[in-house]
């Protein structure tokens, strides 16, 4: 697990591990990064499913309801599949872009 900071956006970019133990792991250290904006970049890892997608939702979900923004990176999932409650998007650009939006958004109390 690779973490590394811009301003207000922490990306936690995984490498070798299973999705399980990176959900673990985020746990684990999630109250250094709980005021962040937080993308998960999962672009190096093998084709992810559905499944392993939602075992993100528990922690999306929290984060969100703090009026933060989480974004998972991965161009190996079919977009259409994904959950409306968790945001999945294929580069690490267009994650920038949702939460830019997402601020805006919570700026004017949308």
């Amino acid at each position: 697990m690779i973490i590394d900071k811009e301003g207000n956006i922490t990306i936690i970019t995984q490498e070798k591990a299973s999705v399980i133990e990176l959900v673990k792991k985020i746990n684990v250290v999630y109250k250094r990064y709980e005021n962040d904006n937080i993308i998960v970049s999962l672009t190096s890892l093998k084709p992810i499913s559905l499944q392993e997608i939602i075992e993100f939702l528990q922690l999306s979900n929290t984060h969100r309801k703090s009026k933060h923004s989480f974004v998972v990176v991965s161009d190996k999932v079919n977009l259409d599949d994904m959950p409306d409650e968790i945001v999945v998007v294929p580069t690490i650009q267009e994650a920038h872009d949702i939460i830019e939006m997402e601020e805006m958004e919570r700026d004017l109390g949308i």
